[in-house]
C-alpha cells in the first residue's frame, strides 16, 4: 500500500515509519521541514518526502493521487495553550480539502480517550477533530488512547524527571485522577494491525494497558522500579496555574504543555472497552512492564525518537531554513582554530557534545546558564539530547537546536534556544587541512544585545578556548 504518514517527525511518527516501510509499504512523509525529517540515510532512501503545512491551504496536487491510506498524527498542544484547538481544526480541514482528490480508503487517526462531558481544552480539540475527519470522504479509524509510556514520550519523560529529582512531593489532588496508561508498544502494534481491517473501518476504539493507575500510582511504581525511595505529601491548595510552573521547573516540558497536561490530568482517562484487543487477540504491556521496556531502549541507546525534538519544544517556530545560513554582517563572533592529527576522533568527540557528554569546558557554567535560562522562561539544558553520538537536523541539544549535521563535510551548526537578546550559532568544522575551526556567532538586537555579548567575554575566553581544546584532546 501507498501510505500518507502526516506528523511524520513526530513522537508516533518516527515510531511507527520504520514499522511500515519494514512492512512492505510505500510510504510519502509530509512534513513541514524536510531538513528536520531525523531518519538515518539508509531508511531515507526507501521513502517520499513531501513538504506541507497543514495549518496553510495548499495546492490540490500537493499529495500524490494514489495514495490508498493516512495516518493523521497531526497535533498542535505542545505550541499554545489558548488557540492550539483552533489550530488543529484547521489542520484537520486542510487535511479533508487536501486528499479529497486521491483515492485514499482508509485515515487513522490516534486521539484521546474522552470519558467525561466536561473536557480539558485538550481533549475537547481532539473529539472535534474526529468530527471533522468524519466528513472526508475515506473510511476513518480512530484510536483513542491515554498516557502513553515509552522511551522518549513526554509523559514517560515528565514521570522519570519528578521521581529521579525530587525524593519528596508536595503534589496537588489530581495525581489522584484514574489513567490508563498504555506502552508505546501496543500503540504501534494498534496503529500497524488496523491498517486495511475492514472491521475497523468508521469506527473508534479506545485502547489501554493491562493496569488503570493513579498518577500518584505511577510515580510510586516507577520509583518502586529504580530503587528510588520516594515519599509524596498530596495537598488540595495547589492551583492548576502553580501545578503547571511545577511542572515547567522540574522537569524537561515546555510550560505551554505543562499547562495543557494540568488541564487534561483533572480528567478521568480510562478505556471503556476492549473490542479492539479482543479483535486482534492482543495481550497489552502492564505499566511496570513499559516502563522496563522504555529503559531497556535507554540503555541499549536505541531510543528511536523523544518529544523533545519536535520545534515546539523550544523557541525556533519557523523553518529551519531560515536560520541555517549564518550572517556574516552585522554579527560578533568568537572563533577559534587548532590543527588536529586525528579528525575521526574529533568528529567523533564534536557529534557527542551536550547531553550527558557536556561541553568539554566549564559545565558547571553551561549549568548555571541553563538555570538562568529556565527562571526567565527559557528551555533550559533539561532536554539533554535524544541520542549519545548521533545527530539529526532539527533536533535538540539542550538549549540549542541542530541546524546541519553533516558527517561527510565534518561540520555542526547549531542555532541558540536559550532567551537572548538577539540570535546565536555555534558552528564546528573540520577543514580539508584537518584544522578544526569552531565559530561562535551573535547577532545583538539592540543596545541591550551588544552589552550582552561584551559583558560576557572574560568567560568567552576560558569556556571557548577551553572548549575546542578538550574536544580535540579527549
Amino acid at each position: 500500500m501507498k501510505i500518507l504518514l502526516t506528523g511524520a517527525n513526530g513522537y508516533i511518527g518516527m515510531r511507527l515509519l520504520p514499522h511500515l516501510v519494514e512492512n512492505g509499504h510505500t510510504v510519502v512523509c509530509a512534513v513541514r521541514d524536510a531538513n528536520r525529517l531525523s531518519v538515518d540515510p539508509e531508511l531515507r532512501e526507501e521513502i517520499e518526502v513531501i513538504e506541507i503545512d497543514f495549518l496553510q491551504p495548499e495546492a490540490s496536487d500537493a499529495i500524490p493521487k494514489d495514495i490508498d491510506a493516512a495516518y493523521y498524527l497531526i497535533h498542535s498542544m505542545t505550541s499554545s495553550t489558548t488557540d492550539f484547538s483552533e489550530k488543529e481544526a484547521t489542520a484537520a480541514d486542510n487535511f479533508n480539502t487536501m486528499v479529497a482528490t486521491t483515492n485514499i480508503k482508509q485515515v487513522v487517526y490516534l486521539s484521546g480517550i474522552v470519558n467525561e462531558k466536561k473536557l480539558s481544552k485538550h481533549l475537547s480539540s481532539r473529539k472535534n477533530v474526529e468530527s471533522i475527519l468524519q466528513k472526508g470522504d475515506f473510511n476513518l479509524t480512530v484510536i483513542r488512547a491515554g498516557i502513553i509510556v515509552g522511551s522518549g514520550s513526554s509523559s514517560f519523560e515528565i514521570i522519570r524527571d519528578l521521581c529521579e529529582k525530587l525524593p519528596i512531593m508536595v503534589t496537588p489532588k489530581w495525581v489522584l485522577t484514574k489513567t490508563h496508561p498504555i506502552a508505546i508498544r501496543d500503540i504501534l502494534f494498534y496503529l500497524i494491525h488496523v491498517l486495511n481491517d475492514p472491521f475497523c473501518f468508521n469506527k473508534g476504539f479506545d485502547v489501554g494497558g493491562a493496569n488503570v493507575l493513579t498518577y500518584k500510582d505511577m510515580l510510586l511504581h516507577y520509583s518502586k522500579i529504580r530503587g528510588l525511595n520516594l515519599r509524596m505529601i498530596t495537598v488540595p491548595v495547589m492551583t492548576p496555574k502553580l501545578s503547571s510552573y511545577w511542572l515547567y521547573f522540574v522537569t524537561s516540558t515546555s510550560y505551554k504543555l505543562a499547562v495543557n497536561l494540568v488541564d487534561s490530568m483533572k480528567m478521568e482517562v480510562v478505556a471503556k472497552d476492549n473490542s479492539l484487543q479482543e479483535h486482534f487477540n492482543h495481550t497489552p504491556l502492564g505499566y511496570d512492564e513499559a516502563i522496563k521496556a522504555a529503559f531497556t531502549k535507554i540503555e541499549q541507546n536505541e531510543v528511536i525518537s523523544s518529544w523533545k525534538d519536535s520545534m515546539s519544544s523550544g523557541r525556533v517556530k519557523k523553518s529551519l531554513n531560515k536560520y541555517i545560513q549564518v550572517p556574516k554582517h552585522g554579527v560578533l563572533t568568537d572563533k577559534k582554530e587548532l590543527k588536529i592529527e586525528n579528525p575521526e576522533k574529533v568528529l567523533n568527540n564534536i557529534w557527542k557534545i551536550g547531553g550527558q557528554t557536556g561541553w568539554y569546558y566549564g559545565n558547571w557554567m553551561w549549568q548555571i546558564r541553563g538555570f538562568l535560562d529556565k527562571l526567565s522562561g527559557g528551555v533550559g539544558l533539561r532536554r539533554g539530547r535524544t541520542h549519545t553520538d548521533k545527530i539529526f537536523a532539527g533536533d535538540s541539544l539542550d538549549f540549542w537546536r541542530v541546524l546541519l549535521a553533516d558527517r561527510e563535510e565534518k561540520r555542526l551548526l547549531l542555532l541558540a534556544e536559550m532567551r537572548l537578546p538577539g540570535e546565536a550559532w555555534l558552528e564546528f568544522k573540520i577543514d580539508k587541512n584537518n584544522v578544526l575551526s569552531q565559530t561562535a556567532t551573535f547577532r545583538p538586537r539592540g543596545l541591550w544585545g551588544r552589552l550582552y555579548w561584551y559583558s560576557l567575554l572574560p568567560f568567552h575566553y576560558f569556556i571557548f578556548g577551553g572548549m575546542i581544546k578538550n574536544i580535540t584532546t579527549k
